[in-house]
């Protein structure tokens, strides 16, 4: 750390100041403060004001991307794939969450023309520094397929539940000297934290979130988590949790660890009992090898219970995304009516090492094989009626998954899209 201690402490005031205000409008608002922009709205250009509500909040539902019937019709191809090959997930008894990485339907939709072109309108909200030398280092406006998971969630499943974290590592965020830098000006005190700007790839690029072998840690820059419905759910019907504060929440989890409560006043989230605590080994909800995990003994300024709000009523075929900062759950129980059923499809920009990542897992593909980022195995390749090449219906598809060359959007990037395509085709 480069900051005094006089420093750290002024920014760890502001930052409570903030969090109080931010907890408030959260608590009022509850799940409606979730930017919500219709796929018309994504293909004519976001407003600077849904931009900054994006950027604020860290999450995005984007609705009508795909017709309802079309994603329904994904879903019903998924039930007969599973019917008819002998498929894993968890838990084991009662599958919630199914080892499914190379079905038809998940094809069809990660090379979908309108998701291609949502993670693309997101991902250009990512930028470097102007004088970060790896500016040229990643494509933002090229998104890339990364081959995840589906959720099939029935009403009343109480098993499938994940509690407050946030991925990419844990201690890492402090451990690793690159990663550290991402949070630099959180990190240099005083009011610099307000300058903070989760869209920064400067650092970012090359940081080491996974230093333990964390198990199924995603491996590459994955700018935005995300999913694709293939129901209708809503609120208690086995949805996501987000807490939607980017910025306000990062700056309290990097600097939680430098303070304590007073004795005696353990209770408190006045400022004024809380205090300095720089040679104390305890990081909290950070345990090597795991996600990194909040809650209210954890984490109390947040406020978890009153602000982790469920995304709202969301159809088949709508799209939810958060950024790779955001605090983020399932509800513990799914108390609807019909299943919550979502495809996991994120937005991830083509770099170098992304395109490493791709060429292996496209090799995993053609063999039927779990994505490298998951646990290995025969995974699909012996299953009925998996994706195929074939399947994959148009050009800028096939890109994403990495069976068409990349084409530089221009000069700067002329280089990263050549290495990236000799990776991919010799």
């Amino acid at each position: 750390m480069c900051a005094t201690p006089e420093g750290i402490k002024e920014a760890w005031n502001g930052v409570l100041d903030a969090l109080e205000t931010r907890v408030e409008e959260i608590i009022v608002e509850g799940g409606s403060i979730i930017p919500r922009v219709p796929y018309t709205d994504v293909e004519a250009g976001l407003s600077d004001q849904q931009i900054d509500a994006i950027r604020k909040t860290g999450v995005v539902v984007v609705t009508g991307a795909v017709p309802q019937e079309e994603a329904l019709s994904w879903k019903a191809s998924i039930r007969g794939y599973i019917a008819a090959n002998p498929v894993k997930g968890y838990p084991p008894d009662n599958i919630q969450a199914y080892e499914i990485y190379n079905c038809k339907s998940q094809i069809l939709a990660r090379s979908h023309p309108a998701l291609l072109r949502t993670q693309k309108a997101l991902l250009e909200l990512w930028h470097f520094s102007s004088t970060s030398p790896s500016k040229n280092a990643v494509d933002f406006s090229t998104p890339i397929s990364y081959f995840d998971r589906l959720r099939i969630r029935t009403p009343g499943d109480r098993s499938f539940t994940l509690g407050p974290h946030v991925d990419g590592g844990s201690v890492e965020r402090w451990e690793d000297p690159t990663f550290r830098r991402v949070f630099g000006k959180i990190l240099a005190g005083e009011t610099k934290w307000t300058e903070f700007d989760p869209f920064d790839a400067t650092w970012r690029i090359d940081a080491k979130q996974d230093l333990y072998n964390t198990p199924n840690q995603c491996s590459i820059l994955r700018c935005w988590q995300g999913w694709t419905s293939l129901s209708r759910t809503g609120q208690h019907e086995g949805t996501l949790r987000v807490l939607p504060m980017l910025s306000i929440a990062t700056a309290y989890l990097i600097l939680r660890p430098f303070f304590k409560p007073r004795s005696g006043a353990e209770q408190s989230l006045a400022a004024v009992d809380w205090e300095l605590n720089l040679d104390g080994p305890e990081f909290p909800g950070s345990v090597p090898g795991k996600t990194q995990e909040l809650n209210e003994g954890t984490h109390p300024h947040l406020r978890l219970e009153q602000t982790l709000v469920s995304v709202p009523e969301i159809n088949p075929g709508d799209q939810v995304y958060w950024h790779c900062d955001v605090v983020h759950a399932v509800e513990r129980e799914h108390k609807g009516k019909e299943d919550s059923s979502v495809l996991y499809i994120p937005a991830v920009p083509l770099s170098v090492k992304n395109a490493a990542y791709l060429c292996d897992q496209r090799t995993n593909f053609m063999h039927g094989l779990p994505a490298p980022d998951f646990p290995g195995g025969e995974g699909e390749s012996r299953f009925l009626g998996r994706g195929m090449l074939q399947d994959i219906n148009s050009r800028e598809g096939q890109q994403a998954l990495g069976f068409e060359p990349f084409v530089a959007a221009d000069e700067a990037k002329s280089k990263l899209v050549n290495e990236a395509n000799k990776l991919l085709f010799g």
